[in-house]
């Protein structure tokens, strides 16, 4: 009679610990249905054409870490622009955020054409969002190196933002350019309080006006103007723009600009509680991107976030939190549409909205 085979026997006939094989051969419990094999980038399925942006970021939904995040952005975003009310036809009220570096950067141009193209509601971002902007329209920003010294860079008058290079020349041209405007603004304020409508300004007023202005279609703010997309900076003050309304007090004492932030926030948050659908985009962290989140607590949360930053959450801070984190506080939805991209904005961001927004077949603005 045959003896019983062990299938763990070794080929000298001793076999295996059972603590080893119960351990590493442990039974695996049914794969739940609908789970999706990891599938990457087929690039032999392209030897007869070049692959397209958009099936380039199609192939990223399946291929694990941050490039199915990638792919989970490109569908939240899909969706934003596809919903439409069943009984207005109103599409999702979209808040774009962004911090001052990425207007700084090159990011600029793909920022202008979605505010140029009517793909967003309303913006918000930093005062460094909105004067890098202008600045650009006055003189260039130059690419330069993250190595290059502090000291030496100062001692040129240049002023280094990562691997960029502005001259300080380009703030002075900034200078000439609105101390001129904040004094007729000034002027309309100081008129308007011998009439029944006296004029009080905000930081979106002052955006709105800085951006009709400028009447330079390669600008943001122009854009924003001629389309009338309020662009929110409660943190005007805090850049060179601040500089500027700092020196113009010293040139029309005693009157001075007064900037009313309180109106701006209850524009905004008006703006999250009648949207019948809120969705919001913000790349990078900090107050553009709780200011968007809080505007959408008034509604109890937006439908569906994007989150593009480089930020951890290890130390508590809303720039690194996860969408889910912004869930308990009611800023997104409990049964929102939500991702974090763990990425530098520059890097990811144009995929993105070449495989959204910027689709030649796309939905339709808003």
């Amino acid at each position: 009679m045959a003896a019983n085979h062990d299938p763990h026997a070794t080929s000298e006939g001793a076999a295996a610990p059972s603590t080893a094989t119960d351990a590493v051969l442990k039974p695996s419990a049914p794969v739940p249905t609908g789970a999706r094999p990891v599938q990457g980038i087929d690039f032999d399925h392209y030897a007869r054409h070049s692959i397209t942006v958009e099936e380039l970021v199609g192939g990223y939904a399946d291929m694990g870490f941050q490039a199915t995040s990638v792919g989970e952005a490109v569908r939240i975003v899909n969706d934003m622009r596809a919903w439409k009310d069943p009984e207005t036809g109103n599409g999702t009220t979209i808040f774009l955020g962004y911090t001052s570096n990425l207007i700084s950067s090159g990011l600029r141009e793909t920022l202008r054409y979605l505010v140029q193209h009517n793909h967003v509601s309303a913006i918000v971002t930093t005062a460094g969002g909105v004067e890098e902007d202008f600045i650009k329209c006055l003189a260039p920003t130059y690419i330069g190196s993250f190595s290059a010294p502090g000291a030496g860079l100062r001692a040129k008058g240049m002023n280094r933002i990562g691997n960029l290079v502005v001259p300080n020349s380009n703030y002075c041209a900034f200078e000439d350019w609105v101390i001129p405007i904040l004094n007729t603004m000034l002027e309309e304020q100081e008129a308007s309080k011998k009439t029944d409508e006296p004029l009080y300004w905000t930081p979106s007023k002052v955006i709105h006006r800085l951006g009709k202005e400028i009447n330079d279609e390669r600008s943001v703010y122009y854009w924003a103007w001629k389309n009338n997309i309020p662009v929110f900076c409660p943190a005007l003050t805090d850049g060179s723009l601040g500089d500027m309304l700092y020196f113009h007090t010293f040139k029309t004492s005693p009157e001075q600009l007064r900037i009313d932030i309180v109106e701006d926030i209850r524009k905004i948050n008006t703006m999250a509680m009648r949207a019948k659908r809120a969705g919001m985009i913000v790349l990078g962290g900090g107050i553009v991107k709780h200011h968007i989140a809080n505007a959408c607590l008034m509604r109890n949360g937006a439908e569906s976030a994007v989150y593009i930053n480089t930020a951890q959450e290890f130390d508590g801070s809303d720039a690194g939190a996860r969408p889910d984190e912004a869930v308990s506080w009611g800023k997104i939805k409990a049964d929102g549409d939500s991702v974090k991209v763990y990425a530098e904005a520059t890097i990811v961001f144009p995929l993105v909205v070449a495989a959204t927004f910027a689709r030649v077949n796309a939905a339709p603005s808003q």
